[in-house]
Formats: C-alpha cells, structure tokens, sequence
C-alpha cells in the first residue's frame, strides 16, 4: 500500500490516523516468536515495531523525516490503548508499551475512526452596510438627481455605447463606514481568501466563522511596531519582563542585554527550562483550541510551500493579539536558537532544533480533546514556522491592499440607475450562493425588460420620425433585443398594423379608350348568296 498526501478538510487528523495504521498494519512484518518455552506465530517485538513505525512516518510526506524515534514510541503507546495492537496474550487498552523485547501482535481487525459528525455551524453572512436606507432623521432632498431623457434619436445615434442605459440615474452620497463596517469587512475578505487559498468548498467543518473575532483581524493588522510584533492595548496581557528577559538571552547568546554574563556551566541550560517550564503550564495553546482544525488543514498544503504559507499568514491573522505575540516571540526565539551555533549544546541526547521542536510543539498546536496524532501533526507545524517564520508572522500585504481599496471604494460617491439593486462594480460579497449561467441570463434579460419596452414604445409613437427611418431603427432594435420585440409584436401581422399599405387609386378609365378606331366592313363567303 502506497502512502497518500492528506490535503486540507474537515477531519484531516482522522484521515491521517487511519491512513497510519493501514499502513503499519500492511508493512509490519510478522514472525514466529517464541517467549518463556512458547511459541507465538504472527507477531513481532516492541523493538521491531518502533523500527517499522519510524521509517513509515519519516518516509511518508504527511509527516516527514523530522519524526523522532521518542515520538514513534508515544503514537505505538496510543496504538495499544486504542486495540489497534495487543500484546501476545490479548491484552490491552493501556499505555504501557515499551521499547524493548516484548511481543505484540494486531488483533482481527485494527479499528479505524468514525468521522464525527460535527453540528453544522451554519454559514455566517456578513452583513454590509444599505446605502438606500437614508439615516434616521435625514432626508433624501439634498441628493442631486439628473434625468436623463433617453428619447429614439439619442438612441440611435448612440447605439453603440447606450444600448441598455436605463431612463434615469442618481448620485448616492453613502453613509460613512463606522469602526464596526470595517471589522467586519476584514473577517468577511479575510475568511473568503483562507476559504480560496486551501481550496474548500466552504469552511464550515474546519472552522466555527462566529468564534472569529473581526476586532482581533484589525488590531493584528494595524497595531504593530517597526519589527511588525503587535502592540496590545492591554498591558496587563504582556509576557513578564523576567520571561523576555530569559528569551533575550538565549536569542542574542552571547550578547546577553539585559543578563550579566552567566559564570557556572549550565546556565544556558537552566534559562531554556525556565522558558518551557512557562510556556507549558499555560491551559490553552497559543493557536487555540478553536483554530485546531484549521492549522491541521493547512498542514496538507506543505508540499506546495507558498500556499501553505499564505494560508498560515491568514490564519494567524484570526488569533487573540496576546496570543499572536507571544507566538512572534517564541518562535523567533526558537529559530534564532537553532542556528546561533556560538550558544552551547541545551542537551546531549538531542539535537538543538529538535529539542526545540519537541519542547514548545504542544504549547504551540494540540487539540481540547485527546487526538492520537496532535503531537505529531504539532511537530510538523513548528517545524515549518521555524523555517518560514518571518513571513508567516508578517501581515499579507496583497489581503491588506485588497481590503484597503475596497472599503475606499465603498465610501466613494456612486452613479446609482434605477431599477439598479446594487453596485454592479463591487466584488461580490463572501458566503454568496451562486446561480448557473442560465439562471443569470434570465436575470439580466427580465431585470431589463421594462425600460427597453418604454424604448420600443418611444419609437413606435414617434410621429416626427419618417417611415423610412421609423422601419430602420425597428429593424435594428429587433435585432439586438428580439425578446423584447417579440412580445411587442408576437405576429407578422400585429406588425403591419404599424405600417398600413396605402390603397393605390385606379385612374378612371376614358371612354374613348374603349372605343376602337373605324375600320371597313368585310363581306364574307357566308352572305353570299
């Protein structure tokens, strides 16, 4: 069985669990084995077990060759509480698995997760401002309205470049956008950009829309310094000047700013278990619970880097500033340790990137609920904000621009037509439903009706217009609009009601044309006699 890329949706660490034990249960070879004078058929050793496991993650693109052996053993422990294995005397349902010689084996059927069914968020329309409703207590009368008369010979002439220009028109001066027109306009772009750029049909099953906060989307945006990290309003949110202290320290080693330098050995040591020590005890992950499923889904986006990477922009862009922040910080700190090649060895066992990994990973991405791979899906995230972390954690200039134009536009004073519902010029708004191409000829075909029909009308009634010229534009307004023409003469015959033949009188016939002229009488063989 070959292993599959897991893209992004709903679900995605159910896939992925699944797809894991089809493929440990298909590559797992299985011996006989025996222990204390018995033989056992068809199982295999812990050890071997973590050996199969391993090459399977560190091969397989959903995972990558950043998997440590440490973390295989864990996903085997949560193997044998789920009965995905057992050991040779069919026990199971703890997490005691070891890495050493005990005997296992998979039972009948290694059971794979159910998809949950989650309760349907409910697609969250984002309510724009009416520019037609005039505000309480004002009134319409200051509004300019310019008429304009649209009669057959301005029709004519301008054929080319008014053929579907409606009677009238106005200018709309538009309400000016409050704070909260603006919030919500950058969720709604926001969120319809995250739901294009992962490529889902909608992002109900990966994403509760209420419990994102417009307020959050702009304070990220806007409230940050020269270094692009984010101001919060609230200072009480801030880390504690002893943590910055001890981040500054491991980021700038040796150039400590604010830390004398250290005089025992092991200094550095203790400063990086104070910073995770702090980070570890915090109840939340700095991605929240509520955003999980949406960093998982971004996950199935690594092999094609600049996507993932713009979804990641968008979807840090979603989180508590506080939080945004403090990921800034952490994570520049962490990429910033794993090169600093003049800081000593954290540890002698592991190597300083994956140390780095495996220490912040969990406070960075896990779920509310137990999930069998959050530990390993958390890792490969990590992994790849270290690598592209100041781009990730910078604001999208192309979302930012977008967004910036459109509320600009939408203060701007608008030319409104009558009969015109809205600006046909703005981008459509996020969550619409679409109607087939059919469905949107129809539309434009009856929402055009009535004024094309007064046009025919004008034509028609015209009596300073020749009969010539009359048969001329008829000619031509029937083949542009054949519709509309039809219905105002459904019949050849309702058509030559317009124009009656006039009855051409005879001249009166001249008696002396009846007569003929004189001529001789000819006697024939019948009077003789």
């Amino acid at each position: 069985m070959e292993p599959r890329l897991v893209g992004p949706g709903p679900y995605r660490a159910t896939r992925l669990w699944n797809e894991i034990i089809e493929l440990f249960r298909a590559g797992m070879p299985l011996r006989k084995h025996r222990c204390r004078f018995k033989s056992y058929e068809r199982c295999f050793k812990a050890s071997e077990a973590v050996d199969c496991l391993h090459e399977l993650l560190g091969s397989n693109q959903n995972f990558g060759p950043e998997v440590t052996r440490d973390q295989t053993v864990k996903l085997l422990k949560k193997f044998l509480k789920n009965h995905v294995i057992e050991d040779i005397k069919g026990r199971w349902g703890k997490e005691d698995f070891e890495d050493d010689g005990h005997l296992y084996r998979f039972p009948p059927s290694s059971p794979l997760k159910s998809y949950p069914k989650k309760p349907s968020c409910g697609k969250e329309v984002i309510k724009f401002p009416d520019w037609n409703e005039p505000k309480a207590g004002t009134s319409q009368e200051h509004i300019p309205v310019k008429s304009i008369t649209m009669n057959s010979e301005m029709w004519y002439k301008r054929h080319s470049i008014a053929i579907g220009e409606v009677p009238a028109c106005k200018l709309v001066f538009r309400r000016e956008l409050t704070q909260t027109n603006i919030e919500e306009i950058w969720k709604s772009m926001t969120l319809s950009r995250l739901q294009k750029v992962l490529g889902l049909d909608s992002l109900d099953e990966v994403l509760d829309t209420k419990l994102v906060n417009s307020k959050h989307i702009v304070q990220n945006v806007y409230n940050v310094n020269k270094q692009g990290i984010v101001t919060l309003e609230d200072k009480s949110k801030e880390l504690p000047h002893w943590i910055l202290s001890a981040m500054k320290c491991l980021a700038n080693w040796p150039s400590c700013s604010d830390l004398k330098q250290p005089t025992y050995s092991g200094f550095e040591r203790d400063v990086f278990k104070t910073i995770v020590d702090y980070f570890g005890q915090m109840k939340e992950p700095l991605l929240t619970f509520h955003f999980f499923d949406i960093f998982v889904s971004v996950l199935g986006l690594l092999q094609k880097p600049s996507k993932a990477v713009e979804a990641l922009q968008i979807s840090c862009l979603l989180l508590p500033p506080e939080n945004r922040k403090r990921l800034q910080l952490l994570v520049r700190m962490m990429a910033r340790i794993s090169l600093n090649q003049d800081l000593p060895p954290l540890s002698e066992s592991m190597r300083t990137r994956t140390l780095m990994v495996q220490g912040f990973s969990r406070c960075i991405l896990c779920s509310k609920d137990e999930i069998d791979l959050d530990e390993l899906l958390a890792a490969k995230l990590v992994s790849f904000l270290m690598d592209n972390y100041q781009e990730i954690l910078s604001v999208p200039s192309a979302l930012k621009s977008s967004i910036e134009d459109h509320v600009v536009h939408l203060q701007r004073v608008q030319i409104k037509y009558a009969g015109a519902d809205s600006d046909a010029t703005l981008p459509p708004p996020s969550f619409c439903h679409q109607i087939s191409a059919d469905e949107f000829e129809y539309q434009r075909a009856t929402g055009s009706q009535e004024p094309l029909a007064a046009l025919l009308e004008e034509i028609i009634m015209n009596k300073e217009t020749s009969v010539k010229d009359k048969k001329k534009k008829l000619k031509q307004f029937q083949k542009s609009y054949p519709e509309v023409y039809r219905v105002r003469f459904p019949t050849p015959e309702t058509e030559a009601m317009l124009f009656p033949e006039k009855t051409k009188q005879k001249p009166p016939i001249l008696m002396w044309a009846l007569k003929k002229p004189f001529q001789p009488f000819h006697r024939t063989r019948s009077f003789r006699m």
